[in-house]
């Protein structure tokens, strides 16, 4: 604990002036108060501010606005005062007034000196005529000036705590711990006093008090109206106060006008005081003070009545004279409290759910989703929920009479005059759910192995071709969420090629599929054909791994029930859920898109996989209402992330891209798929009849 300083006696007693703090609750009903009730009113507001005993050796304790610190209002009527909560020990009460302005020009232009004084001279009358006996806090009066500006949700303001300047001032003549100014029974004996005065409903918010001290050393705190009762022959009698301040060599602010009141009132020419102050709720006189000080108990100004000269105006941050500005937009901003409330729930999953849950990485994140129908709908919604908000869609269809029951962005106006692009009703809806999305969409549709393009429009789709590079390499992930097989071979082929993250979701009738793609082949893969020392990679296969011929045309000639995607309306959703729950576990991981895929018999939950275990596959099945995890290598015959695919992709570029989507034995040629099936159908197969049952 800091030592007590000890000034000269006869030296001027200074005072702590009062700190302030404004609660972002007390803006946010000013701002709703000055909208929809006070309008242009620039009347005075009677507010309430709270403060109470310091309670640490190295900090102040502060008055406070808050919510409750404004009135209500009935109508345009305001209420006499503030509707306070019930009593608290640590919120005493100190009545206010706010002067709200309609400009900041007006705001500046404030008469200060004048408002000083106005509050001032309701001190002096509440003194005169008693008042303060009755409600003591009206000695710490205050007084704000403000203005509000609701389009940047900026507030200018100012505070003043209003003290009669005593001519002569008030002089220091001793100043020391309570615990060596009292004997060790007089400071027991007033500590528990205290705590008794603090703990009484009655009286545990009232500021000022008087502390009589018997010669049998029992000290009995007593409301000031107590005065006269209190000045027998054989007591000590103290002033007490809360004070709020810290400091060991000067009293706070509270006793400049409690000083001034006991002179004029009293006329009590030498004050011994009290600064009560605590720890842990309890009163600590190691830290209270017990002083004594010297008091004008005349004043010219107070026995004509004329105006007192006062003082009080709070200095900004920075110590200098001047107003204070606080910056709302973060928290009070539509667009920023939408986003607040939409980080809610993630941060509040990192108090004990998930301490290592990144928010801030998730709101990087940049997601390409490649199709806009039912699965990229319910993807890009819980792309949201988790707090990424970076999303381009591209998509060349328009929104069908048939879509908004299942894909949850749009909505019939919609689908009428021939439908609107989806990406543009994607992007539109997902602003309006989440102000801060930043969604982007794109009208492209993605060339296909297998669909054959006149010579006069290859041109056209090679560019198409790039520009998918350009998306691919532009973002973070890549959802494949289209509904044809052939329409994922070049976004796959681009992710191997770009080691970018890959997480396909597909749906059947009543099944599903996601699963992520391994990383691409290395350059050291790519110069030894797919093998390391002689052995296959041991990269996590993609979306064509499993496959034995290379993607075709899965539309033409085709039922419209094998032209659509008919599926049981629930597979969408379960399967978006998932494929976003493995990325944002995925993310998570220290390795990323090299994760080792594990099986729902791994283990749990561990500090570097917080969000659980990192499947490559997860198959499910609604007919049996079941789920599995599945593991499958790169295959070195894929035609899609296959060293020699990749490899040749890396020297050809889009060239081969055009000789796939013309030729559809190129990649089966490319990848040694034509030999291998060549291979299977040498072989001549001999079943023997006997042996059918136990087959």
């Amino acid at each position: 604990m800091a030592e007590t300083a000890e000034l000269p006696q006869g030296q001027i007693l200074r005072f702590k002036l009062f700190d302030s703090a404004v609660d972002e609750g007390f803006w946010r009903k000013l701002s709703s108060l000055k909208l929809d009730v006070l309008r242009l009113d620039q009347s005075p507001i009677d507010i309430t501010g709270f403060f109470a005993p310091c309670s640490h050796h190295r900090i102040s304790q502060r008055l406070i606005l808050q919510a409750e610190s404004l009135p209500e209002f009935a109508g345009d009527q305001q209420s006499a005062r503030p509707v306070l909560p019930q009593r608290n020990r640590n919120r005493c009460p100190v009545p206010g007034v706010l002067y709200n302005t309609n400009t900041l020009e007006s705001f500046h232009s404030i008469d200060k000196k004048n408002l000083l004084r106005l509050e001032a001279e309701k001190i002096l009358l509440d003194i005169s005529t008693g008042k303060v006996e009755e409600d003591c806090s009206t000695l710490l009066r205050f007084l704000v000036i403000s203005y509000a500006d609701l389009k940047k949700w900026t507030f200018h303001y100012w505070f003043a705590f209003p003290a009669l300047v005593m001519n002569p001032p008030a002089t220091f003549l001793s100043l020391k711990p309570a615990s060596e100014a009292l004997s060790t029974e007089e400071a027991g004996s007033l500590a528990a006093a205290c705590n008794l005065w603090r703990s009484s409903n009655s009286t545990m918010d009232v500021p000022f008090f008087l502390v009589s001290i018997g010669a049998d050393s029992r000290a009995m705190i007593r409301p000031l109206r107590d005065w006269d009762s209190c000045q027998g022959d054989n007591q000590k009698l103290l002033y007490g106060f809360y004070d709020p301040c810290h400091i060991m060599s000067n009293p706070g602010w509270p006793l400049r006008n409690f000083l001034a009141f006991i002179g004029l009132r009293w006329k009590v020419g030498k004050v011994r005081f009290f600064c009560y102050r605590e720890k842990h709720g309890i009163a600590d006189l190691g830290l209270s003070l017990v002083g004594e000080a010297s008091v004008s108990t005349s004043q010219d100004w107070a026995e004509s009545r004329s105006v007192p000269q006062a003082t009080g105006w709070e200095p900004n941050a920075n110590g200098k004279l001047t107003c204070r500005t606080v910056n709302l937009k973060e928290s009070m901003d539509p667009v920023s409290l939408a986003v607040a409330a939409a980080d809610l729930n993630l941060k509040l999953m990192k108090w004990r759910a998930l301490p290592t849950l990144d928010v801030g990485m998730l709101s990087d994140v940049k997601c390409l989703l490649l199709g806009a129908g039912t699965l990229g709908c319910q993807v890009a919604r819980m792309l949201m929920a988790w707090g990424i908000r970076k999303m381009t869609l591209v998509d060349n269809g328009r929104v069908a009479m048939s879509n908004p029951l299942r894909q949850s962005l749009y909505e019939l106006s919609d689908c009428l005059n021939g439908g609107d692009m989806k990406v543009n009703a994607a992007t539109k809806k997902l602003k309006m759910i989440f102000p801060a999305a930043e969604a982007e969409g794109i009208i492209m549709s993605i060339p296909m192995p297998g669909h054959p393009v006149p010579d006069q429009e290859m041109e056209s789709v090679i560019e198409d071709c790039r520009r998918l590079q350009s998306l691919v390499d532009s973002h973070d992930v890549v959802f494949l969420l289209t509904d044809t097989r052939e329409s994922r071979w070049l976004p796959t082929l681009l992710c191997a090629s770009l080691n970018k993250l890959a997480i396909t979701s597909a749906l059947g009738f009543d099944s599903f599929l996601v699963m992520r793609h391994g990383a691409g082949p290395s350059a050291i893969d790519c110069s030894s054909s797919g093998l390391i020392n002689n052995q296959p990679s041991d990269r996590l296969g993609c979306y064509f791994c499993s496959d034995v011929i290379a993607p075709t045309d899965s539309t033409s000639n085709r039922t419209l029930d094998q032209q659509c995607t008919v599926t049981r309306p629930g597979l969408a959703p379960v399967a978006s859920a998932l494929a976003v729950e493995l990325l944002v576990g995925i993310l998570h991981s220290p390795e990323g898109i090299h994760a080792p895929a594990e099986h729902a018999n791994s283990a749990g939950p561990v500090e570097d996989r917080p969000l659980g275990i990192l499947p490559h596959q997860i198959r499910g099945s609604f007919s049996q209402f079941s789920q599995m995890t599945l593991l499958g290598y790169s295959s070195t015959s894929c035609t899609a992330c296959s060293t020699a695919v990749v490899s040749e992709f890396r020297s050809r570029g889009m060239k081969l891209v055009a000789q796939a989507i013309n030729h559809p034995t190129y990649l089966e040629d490319l990848t040694g798929l034509t030999e291998l099936m060549k291979s299977a159908n040498s072989f001549d197969l001999e079943w023997d009849a006997d042996d059918d049952s136990d087959f």
